[in-house]
């Protein structure tokens, strides 16, 4: 395995780890059991790769044909719910719940950005270089696993509403797609990483949101 090829597997061991907490944190609240606190957690860190998969042709997705990503994503929610559980009946419950939105936005973030370089990488390691096509895929494997998330739990999709998420991961790719010739796909991707993490911390910090017809919520 070579250096680019170890740094695209732990870009993608980052996303499924990140996404899986963001997705069991979300079926938490949501008061699901185990089973689907497990669900979604695996749903959200390997919808959006399968997605991209389907279409670049890859059949089976790899999600079947290598489940380690599945089992980590799974791994990783079984220990966040140990740990929501833990604290459930905690004197600081209320803080707790505080710090559980504010880690699912962390993770949510992290998710993003690794996946969407992800998504630029895989299309290009697959002999694809239109500019069109490595951004929607980039944008399509880090916003995938999460829109999939939010429908399963009957949630306001996030990437249409919340802190410019599916903006970030668009300039991501975009960032990550035009350098990658230039300075090679590490660089190019920890450029875009750094694109999606810092607008979505703006973001988040300053209540950015795109323009709407009403602000009434």
């Amino acid at each position: 395995m070579n250096f680019p090829e170890m740094i695209r597997l732990l870009m993608e061991a980052t996303g499924a780890v990140a996404f899986a907490c963001s997705g069991s944190l979300l079926a938490i609240r949501k008061k699901m059991d185990l089973l689907g606190i497990c669900i979604m957690g695996v749903v959200t860190a390997v919808g959006g790769g399968m997605l991209t998969d389907i279409i670049l042709g890859i059949h089976p997705p790899a999600l079947f044909r290598n489940p380690g990503m599945t089992a980590l994503a799974a791994l990783t929610s079984v220990v966040v719910f140990l740990i929501a559980k833990s604290h459930v009946n905690h004197p600081e419950h209320t803080k707790t719940e505080h710090l559980g939105k504010t880690a699912m936005l962390i993770a949510d973030t992290i998710g993003l950005a690794a996946f969407t370089v992800a998504g630029v990488s895989k299309a290009r390691v697959n002999g694809y270089d239109s500019l069109f096509l490595l951004v929607f895929l980039g944008t399509l494997t880090g916003t995938g696993g999460g829109l999939i998330r939010d429908l399963l739990a009957q949630e306001p999709p996030y990437i249409f509403t919340k802190h410019i998420y599916a903006s970030a991961a668009i300039l991501g790719s975009l960032v990550c797609a035009l350098l990658y010739d230039v300075i090679g796909e590490v660089p190019a991707s920890a450029a875009g990483c750094a694109v999606v993490i810092i607008i979505r911390a703006l973001a988040s910090h300053f209540r950015w949101n795109l323009p709407r017809v009403s602000d009434e919520a």
